[in-house]
């Protein structure tokens, strides 16, 4: 008798993380077979370097919503490039979702030092200028890769980013500096993107008050969200106390929704930090006190389903979840604002 005869039992083909506890109880629709390509390379003369992205889609499927998906600052050597936040990038699209992953002049893969550019290290308005190329030149993107061609909504965008990466996406979305005679006054907002979410997002920086030393240092100080008026979910982990941005604790990375106009919802994720759990990466060194496979699963479907409907409103798929997560208050909570 086989191996496989003697087994006492079959399983089902699995659809998530054996370890997804009650995020299992969260609806979403059925996931789909990715395709991706990485490195497409986009030509970018005026920039240090051409941009090199990862774009993943559905196998499958017309009018598919885009994504534009920024990376964070964090301490590995890989994450912070296309070749990280595999958690949330392929799960968007195996459930619908185009992700497009640029690779910021900042990631750590690169390591451009302030001798060879004065943005070094963190290149804060250079990554929002990045998303602006991406925007421009989507046709071109699909021609490069064309299992995708003509498969893309370009009326159906938005912009996602983590920690560093949030501050790029709070400037598409509207967020400024709020000094006018500073150049972070400058207005950065893209009218082709129709929704945002912030991941454990940089906060107000209130002139330096409370910012930790690394982001003191930073134009960080002057960022605002009072003229962030785009449709925006901030995610926070209610644990996150990351000190390399904030002494805060974990309040600062809320300030998207609290001091933001138009309609904000917040997602607050129980016990997460600031890789709330895992969403940069499986099993990394950025997420060594804050790997959940359960939090990570929560996070990933409150996020789609915020998508869902802020780009489709006759989609119910957010009231939805925000329904189902009120029954599963070990996980987290939502709040809305209009």
């Amino acid at each position: 008798m086989s191996t496989a005869q003697s087994s006492s039992k079959r399983i089902p083909n699995f659809a998530d993380h054996a370890l997804i506890g009650e995020s299992a109880k969260l609806p979403i629709n059925d996931a789909t077979a990715v395709i991706s390509i990485s490195p497409l390379i986009l030509p970018a003369p005026d920039r240090m370097m051409d941009m090199h992205l990862r774009v993943s889609a559905p196998a499958t499927g017309n009018n598919l919503p885009i994504i534009l998906l920024s990376h964070g600052q964090g301490p590995s050597n890989n994450l912070s490039s296309l070749n990280g936040y595999s958690p949330i990038a392929n799960f968007w699209a195996a459930h619908g979702f185009a992700v497009i992953q640029p690779t910021h002049l900042g990631s750590r893969t690169l390591c451009i030092s302030p001798e060879d550019h004065p943005e070094a290290p963190w290149f804060l308005r250079s990554r929002v200028i990045d998303c602006k190329l991406i925007l421009d030149r989507l046709d071109e993107i699909e021609t490069l890769f064309p299992q995708i061609q003509g498969r893309l909504d370009h009326s159906r965008i938005a912009v996602v980013g983590h920690s560093g990466g949030g501050h790029t996406a709070g400037r598409l979305l509207g967020a400024r500096g709020n000094d006018p005679t500073h150049p972070t006054y400058e207005d950065l907002s893209d009218a082709r993107i129709k929704a945002g979410i912030l991941l454990a997002s940089p906060g107000d920086g209130r002139g330096g008050e409370g910012l930790g030393p690394a982001a003191l240092n930073t134009d960080l100080k002057y960022h605002s969200h009072a003229e962030m008026k785009t449709p925006t979910l901030v995610v926070i982990g209610d644990s996150d106390g990351f000190p390399f941005l904030t002494s805060r604790g974990a309040e600062y990375h809320a300030d998207g929704y609290y001091f933001s106009q138009g309609p904000k919802s917040l997602l607050k994720v129980k016990d997460g930090k600031h890789g709330l759990g895992g969403v940069s990466g499986f099993d990394t060194a950025e997420a060594t006190d804050d790997e959940s496979p359960e939090r990570l699963a929560m996070v990933q479907r409150m996020t789609w389903a915020y998508l869902r409907s802020v780009l489709y409103p006759e989609d119910l798929a957010w009231s939805e979840a925000c329904a189902a997560l009120d029954q599963l208050p070990g996980l987290g909570k939502v709040e809305n604002k209009e």
